[in-house]
């Protein structure tokens, strides 16, 4: 295992944020999915977005309002109350975000299981 956001931002490694220590290790393996949910920001209205990737850390959405790295976030998905999270990157097609407290297991299993990633090209 490696650490090196940790050296860069000068931090051990059992000091450094949860948020970017799980972006930065891949703590937890990636499941691609099409899941529709809603998001908001500290602040601000809840919009629609779709979550691309989950994992139990963090997760990928499509969202269309930009964010900056640090901005709490809250993700409402099908059933469940919102879970807190953190921005952690942004790009041109969304944000990555990093969950506050990491998911549970068996609600991760649920969702990939009943959300399944969509086609890249029509049928």
């Amino acid at each position: 295992m490696t650490y090196s956001l940790t050296q860069k931002t000068n931090k051990p490694p059992a000091v450094a944020p949860y948020a970017f220590m799980a972006e930065e290790d891949r703590c937890a393996p990636r499941h691609k999915v099409a899941i529709p949910a809603k998001m908001r920001f500290s602040g601000s209205s809840s919009f629609a977005s779709e979550i691309a990737n989950i994992s139990l850390a963090g997760f990928a959405c499509d969202a269309l309002l930009q964010a900056h790295p640090g901005t709490r976030c809250w993700l409402t998905l099908p059933g469940l109350a919102p879970l807190e999270a953190e921005v952690i990157h942004r790009s041109n097609t969304g944000l990555g975000c990093a969950f506050r407290d990491m998911l549970n297991p068996a609600v991760l299993d649920r969702y990939i299981a009943s959300y399944p990633p969509r086609d890249s090209v029509p049928a």
